[in-house]
């Protein structure tokens, strides 16, 4: 029996220029609707990505650089790896939740402020139902996080997530809210000494303290950008509590943190190292001292960002100690 093959035909192509013209512009229009789905999408993308400062990562320094403090000092310049990378994504993970919250509660007075007008929940760049699942899922992370440290750290991280909620709301109620700030922004001190030994020490809560001096310091100068602004929303904040004692009192708490960290160094049984780093924090709040001179919102906002610097050389400063002191 045999088995005839089917015969397949090639499609026509018509060379008329009227057909080809109609299909190079029905191309051309699928490919410009491509284009811009793809441009939407990467918009969308990059708008919940600036919802979560992604792109400004001074936060993350911020509130980085004071739990590593801790985390070298509990380990005695050896932490746990782990411990290391659950900090290091923890971090990245509540600040981007916390940025969320935040923007979420200041929504409406975001819009009248300059600096803050085009930020995606103010502008209606993102929807709050989208802003509100991300948060979600940001705390869900945070979450499955924190469950791989022990009991201890993980009740001191539900506290943690309860102070961040509720910083945004304090600056309805509070003079200074910044002092709430000052809380959220150490709590990763005490968390890291239980992540790492399993109880906080006195000098974990003494340097928890310290912190709270230095958030509140560069909140301060934060504020001092938006000043005129809050003033007029009737937004609380220390640059408007304390008026133009504004740069006495960030001064004051300078030196209060200053001494603080020599303290901690005292207590810890650090050296000359941890010290250089130290004075090295003492240049750079003299600087931003000298930045803060006239209140120019600009200068003042990068007073503030200086203070990731400032962070960071006093982490080189104990990672040397450790590393050169027997």
């Amino acid at each position: 029996m045999r088995y005839k093959l089917p015969s397949f035909r090639l499609p026509r192509i018509s060379l008329d220029p009227k057909s080809v013209r109609a299909a190079e512009r029905r191309i051309l229009e699928r490919i410009r609707w491509l284009g811009q789905h793809i441009d939407i999408q990467f918009a969308r993308c990059g708008a919940y990505f600036r919802l979560m400062r992604l792109d400004r990562p001074i936060g993350i320094w911020l509130l980085l650089w004071p739990t590593l403090w801790a985390l070298w000092i509990a380990g005695q310049g050896r932490p746990s790896g782990s411990v290391l990378l659950v900090v290091v994504l923890g971090t990245v993970v509540m600040r981007s939740a916390g940025c969320i919250i935040n923007d979420f509660a200041d929504r409406k007075i975001d819009l009248h402020v300059a600096r803050t007008r085009e930020r995606p929940l103010a502008s209606g760049e993102v929807p709050i139902i989208g802003a509100v699942a991300l948060f979600v899922v940001l705390m869900a992370i945070g979450l499955a996080l924190v469950r791989l440290l022990n009991p201890l750290t993980q009740a001191l991280a539900v506290a943690g997530a309860l102070i961040t909620i509720a910083y945004p709301y304090a600056k309805r109620f509070i003079a200074a809210p910044q002092f709430v700030l000052g809380i959220a922004f150490s709590w990763g001190v005490p968390m890291a000494f239980a992540a790492e030994l399993g109880h906080v020490p006195s000098v974990g809560w003494l340097l928890f303290i310290v912190t709270m001096a230095w958030v509140v310091t560069y909140d301060t100068e934060y504020a001092m950008t938006d000043r005129p602004d809050d003033i007029k929303l009737g937004v609380k904040s220390t640059a408007v509590l304390f008026g133009e004692l504004d740069r006495t009192f960030v001064g004051g708490l300078q030196i209060l943190f200053l001494l603080g960290l020599i303290l901690v160094g005292r207590r810890a049984d650090l050296g000359d190292w941890y010290l250089a780093g130290v004075a090295a924090a003492a240049v750079f709040m003299l600087y931003q001292q000298h930045l803060i001179r006239e209140r120019e919102p600009r200068r003042c906002f990068n007073a503030f960002l200086n203070n990731a610097w400032l962070g960071l050389s006093i982490l080189v400063g104990l990672v040397l100690d450790f590393i050169f002191v027997p």
